[in-house]
């Protein structure tokens, strides 16, 4: 029988029995050497005396570990169950309070992992909602062409504005896929930012190229301002997503003839991006509202966005330890300042 298999009870009765088995054995051989008999009562006085105190303290180790166990238990239990915080005398330096003081720990780290969890699940719970409330509107506007052509005869020149209105919803899909794609790839952790010291006018130039065909197309005049020089650590495709999406923005809601600015300059702990329009511009109760994801102001429903655009911008900066800041006057324009570490 191996002693790791023995239960504490039986352990101790093995203790008992081999401790009498001694003690006879050797009150006993000191008799039959000696031949006194007063001196073999004394050993077994002082060996039965040792017993008894021996059973007594055995038995209140046991009982203590008993409640020990009994307690450790109740302990984990309840921090599975997530209702109690184990408690932890931080003055004691007993084995007792070194196991409590990392079931503290344990307990702490159950926690925050619990509610890492259930952020998650919320932070899902809400993409599925979002995207279900946004693909609803193409796709039943699809279905919508779908049946005028199939059950009604048309012209075809109206097939053909089905098919460019199809084409448009289609385009809108994608769009909302590939952005949706993006942000949840960016809020779990699937990409992460690959920051490396390159010129900061490759990154803006990036920007830049994908908006100038909507910037000539309204004729809006674009001005520039960049130190050539400037070089730091920054992960540049995804600050060049960034900046394109503020820049969309702009476009969309700054006016034909209308102008737009972007300027660089060096500050001593950031480096500072304006991005201005002479757009419509954006109430102040609104500020603060529109770097919600899906979100759009009642007024501008009528100009082309999904409101994800700016979410996008403030998660790409705030995860390489920037922040964007928004000042804006209705009728006279808005300014995006983008701030991005220089270490």
């Amino acid at each position: 029988m191996k002693l790791q298999n023995l239960s504490v009870r039986a352990f101790l009765r093995l203790v008992i029995m081999g401790g009498i088995s001694t003690s006879a054995f050797l009150i006993l051989t000191f008799y039959f050497f000696t031949g006194s008999g007063v001196l073999a009562l004394c050993g077994l006085f002082l060996t039965i005396t040792f017993f008894v105190w021996g059973i007594f303290f055995l038995k209140f180790f046991q009982k203590r570990l008993s409640e020990f166990t009994n307690s450790l238990c109740r302990t984990l239990d309840d921090m599975i169950n997530g209702s109690e915080r184990p408690f932890t005398d931080l003055e004691a330096e007993t084995s007792l309070a070194r196991i409590s003081h990392r079931l503290e720990r344990l307990y702490n780290i159950m926690q925050v992992n619990s509610h890492k969890a259930e952020e998650e699940r919320a932070e899902l719970q809400s993409l599925l909602s979002d995207i279900s409330h946004q693909t609803k509107t193409p796709i039943s506007n699809l279905k919508m062409i779908n049946d005028t052509l199939l059950t009604r005869r048309v012209t075809e020149e109206k097939q053909k504005e089905f098919l460019q209105a199809a084409g448009s919803q289609l385009d809108k899909l994608e769009f909302l896929i590939q952005a949706m794609v993006k942000t949840s790839r960016l809020e779990t952790g699937v990409i992460t930012m690959e920051k490396k010291t390159v010129p900061f006018t490759d990154t803006l130039t990036a920007a830049l190229n994908s908006v100038l065909a909507p910037l000539e197309k309204k004729q809006i005049t674009l001005l520039v301002d960049c130190p050539e020089h400037l070089t730091f650590s920054h992960d540049s495709r995804w600050t060049a997503e960034a900046l394109y999406n503020i820049l969309d923005n702009a476009v969309k809601y700054t006016p034909a003839y209308g102008n737009i600015s972007v300027n660089v300059q060096e500050w001593e702990l950031y480096f500072k991006i304006d991005i201005a329009d002479t757009g419509r511009g954006i109430p102040e109760k609104e500020q603060a509202a529109i770097f919600k994801r899906f979100y759009r102001e009642e007024a501008v429903h009528d100009i082309d966005g999904i409101g994800i655009g700016l979410f996008l911008a403030r998660e790409i900066i705030t995860m390489q330890g920037g922040y964007i800041l928004v000042t804006s006057n209705v009728g006279y324009g808005s300014v995006f300042s983008v701030f991005l570490p220089r270490k």
